[in-house]
């Protein structure tokens, strides 16, 4: 019953139109329903199956995968060689493809081109340092003679002498075992847990660089070592490494139009044997008996020990060194502090322990790390060797001096890393050098010619020297003597850059543009024959270049030019190849040209004491400026230090 009051109350409110039924008509005759015709549908598709895009999808995939198997099988069983070349090859196509574009007056991708050489360089030490490895050597080698490069070069190169970060001791271990076949506690007689009658041995390296590592060490007789350990990977990088540096030398040589590709073999050798530890080690006793052999140098000069039979091709044991190495001015000159009669730690006697109670020594003697041995510091830390930096630098240039011309056995990477200096108990210096991995050999003929070369250099003897670069296929003698000083060569004619103040910036980037290529068409002219250069040159300008370096940073004490060129006088008066009768009118000649060297005295106490005064630099900076003037008329800006980083 309330279902139906509610029922009746709802209806007023509903409108009666809604209660009414409808009718609809249709305004045409009714049509049975039936299919459209075929032509009324147009061309049948198919329907979508996206093969096309699987198949993108499954090639992607297919390529990733591989790409990440090889990559992992790169990474583990090659040491990264093949990942590494391709990198390397890539970036010097795009390297090549952006100074073929935009070498030129005003580069259309580039605002000049400094930036054009600004952002290749960047590129190639960022190559130079994720490869690594060789790839560091390399660039160490090319940055000793980057004189001849853009300044944007110049600048990178300069920081190729940083430590490279070191290797795991699992790695480290691997290869002693693969060498040696037996742990590091059973080839070296250590222990790692402290046991009483055995040697210590450090897991962390005491150095690392491109090629190996050092870790210091003591055996179970007492003797401190330095065992240098090569990188795992190198020896399986090495081969990929040199084959992709020859090709891309290759490839640049003929696009820039440089003769240097014939000069590669020789190089990739060198290199090839600096990851040799067995010829290091022959070149290091090479080198001490011809030391110890030479009444000049043998008390003033000293070659660390080798232990052959704690060393392989991949491992070396050394005596360790210690020393102030050669970059440290300061701890080499302040006041010494060690003691009367007392040399520094280890030099000709005296013992790498300071004389003290025997506590302390018993105490240095079990340490488990390598003792801190600075008591020749002071109280306060503020000691030093108490040396002359004119005595440290004058044995450097004697001792590569005698190398190259009187034993044609010469050392090619002396920067300052390789070189300790050592107080002997008189208060001499003694110098040493380690790392004997490059060296070159100067066969007598050559040698005779080189010193010949110097002496001609020095005395302006035009005629004799141009007869000697000819012979070694050189077309620009002025450019190639300069090169060999350090200095500008003034004994021919040389041209001279006109001002480019007044010129519009248009015509300053074509004159900039000119002057680089007059510098490429120098160094072709420079390196003349391929065929006649005698590779030797490539690493003795390095030599030269490094100790120059050395003599500038430590504020030019010595006439380096002075003493070399005595040296090359001396040598073709004592050579035992040479004839007597030669001998004999050598040593007439090297009078006369000791006189002639006096000239060289007068300008370098001419500028000692301008220095002195500190109205300007020393001679090897004057000579710095001065090449970086004559380098100007060449195309070339000279901005920076040697050693810059």
């Amino acid at each position: 019953m309330a279902h139906a009051m509610f029922s009746r109350s709802l209806r007023p409110a509903i409108r009666p139109s809604l209660w009414r039924p409808h009718r609809y008509a249709h305004s045409s005759q009714f049509q049975p329903f039936v299919p459209p015709s075929p032509s009324s549908l147009g061309k049948p598709t198919e329907a979508k199956t996206y093969k096309r895009t699987i198949k993108w999808f499954r090639r992607i995939f297919y390529i990733s995968l591989a790409t990440g198997v090889a990559y992992g099988i790169d990474t583990q069983f090659y040491a990264s060689s093949l990942t590494r070349t391709a990198r390397t090859f890539s970036l010097g196509l795009f390297v090549a493809l952006d100074y073929k574009i935009n070498f030129r007056p005003e580069p259309p991708l580039a605002n000049s081109i400094a930036a054009v050489h600004a952002r290749n360089a960047q590129r190639l030490s960022d190559l130079l340092r994720h490869n690594g490895g060789l790839y560091l050597k390399m660039g160490q080698a090319i940055a000793m003679q980057s004189a001849i490069l853009p300044p944007e070069f110049q600048q990178m190169f300069s920081r190729m002498f940083d430590d490279a970060p070191q290797n795991d001791w699992k790695d480290i271990e691997k290869v002693i075992r693969e060498d040696f076949g037996k742990s590091p506690e059973e080839v070296f007689g250590i222990s790692f847990t402290g046991a009483p009658d055995k040697g210590v041995m450090e897991r962390k390296a005491r150095a690392s660089a491109s090629v190996a590592q050092v870790h210091w060490a003591r055996l179970q007789d007492g003797r401190e070592v330095a065992i240098k350990i090569q990188k795992r990977e190198i020896a399986q990088q090495l081969e990929w490494d040199l084959w992709a540096f020859k090709v891309v030398t290759y490839i640049y040589s003929k696009m820039f139009d440089i003769p240097f590709y014939s000069l590669v073999p020789y190089i990739s050798e060198r290199l090839s044997l600096e990851t040799d530890f067995v010829n290091e080690a022959d070149n290091s006793e090479n080198m001490a008996n011809l030391v110890a052999a030479e009444p000049r140098l043998r008390d003033r000069v000293y070659i660390p020990r080798i232990y052959r039979e704690l060393s392989s091709k991949r491992v070396m044991t050394a005596e360790w060194i210690e020393g102030v190495r050669l970059w440290d001015k300061d701890a080499i000159t302040r006041s010494w502090r060690g003691g009367s009669g007392q040399g520094s730690p280890g030099c000709h006697g005296t013992p790498l322990d300071q004389p003290a109670d025997s506590s302390a020594k018993e105490s240095l003697r079990t340490s488990r790390t390598k003792p801190v041995r600075d008591y020749w510091r002071g109280q306060n830390n503020r000691g030093g060797l108490g040396l002359s930096l004119k005595d440290v630098m004058t044995t450097m240039v004697d001792l590569f001096s005698a190398q190259m011309f009187l034993w044609g056995y010469v050392h090619c990477d002396p920067h300052p890393g390789n070189i300790f200096i050592r107080r002997k108990p008189s208060g001499k210096p003694e110098l040493v050098l380690i790392d004997h991995g490059l060296y070159i050999h100067m066969e007598p003929g050559f040698r005779h010619q080189y010193a010949r070369f110097w002496k001609a250099l020095l005395t302006f003897d035009n005629h004799t020297m141009g007869e000697i670069v000819k012979s070694w296929g050189v077309n620009n003698p002025d450019f190639f003597a300069s090169a060999t000083l350090m200095r500008p060569y003034s004994g021919g004619d040389m041209s001279t850059q006109r001002g480019i103040q007044g010129l519009s910036k248009s015509e300053r980037a074509q004159r900039h543009f000119e002057m680089q290529q007059r510098m490429r068409q120098a160094t072709r002219e420079m390196l003349g024959d391929e065929t006649k250069w005698p590779q030797e040159l490539i690493f003795i300008g390095r030599n030269l270049r490094i100790v120059q370096g050395n003599n500038q940073f430590l504020g030019s004490p010595v006439n380096r030019v002075k003493i070399t060129g005595i040296w090359a006088s001396r040598a073709l008066v004592e050579a035992p190849d040479l004839p007597l009768a030669e001998k004999i009118r050598n040593l007439g000649r090297h009078f006369i040209f000791r006189a002639v060297l006096f000239t060289s005295d007068i300008f370098f106490y001419f500028t000692k004491v301008r220095q002195f005064l500190k109205l300007g630099g020393g001679m090897e900076d004057e000579i710095e400026a001065q090449m970086q003037t004559m380098a100007k008329d060449m195309g070339v800006e000279l901005n920076h230090s040697v050693f810059e980083g």
